[in-house]
């Protein structure tokens, strides 16, 4: 099987509100609209992220945001009126949450800044 392409999708039970969320999320408008109820985003750090209407799942979905540095993506965020929650640190990094309109969770992950050693016991 050839694989052209990948999308992460996530459902909404408000596409106003869901896109003017995620265009703030990723400072920039969607790619393309392909059908009336979903909106997409290609190539953000490599990912594709779809919007859709289902306002039955709306809520459910999880999206993991690798960013460099935690406390520089906060204030971005903070900025713009999103707060982070729940952060945390172990040996794999620092991550925070936030949540979209629905509900949906976000995790923002700062990898660690050494290189984690799988080998230590």
């Amino acid at each position: 099987m050839l694989i052209q392409g990948i999308y992460a999708a996530l459902a909404t039970a408000n596409m106003d509100k869901a896109e003017r969320f995620y265009t703030q999320l990723f400072d920039r408008e969607p790619d393309d609209r392909p059908m009336e109820a979903l909106i997409q985003w290609r190539n953000i750090a490599g990912a594709n992220i779809q919007i859709f209407l289902d306002k039955e799942n709306a809520g459910f979905g999880r999206l993991t945001i690798v960013v460099p540095k935690m406390d520089e993506a906060r204030r971005a965020l903070e900025e713009g009126g999103v707060t982070l929650t729940g952060e945390s640190e172990g040996d794999y990094g620092r991550i925070a949450q936030i949540a979209d309109p629905d509900g949906n969770r976000i995790t923002l992950a700062e990898p660690p800044s050494r290189p984690f050693d799988t080998h230590r016991r």
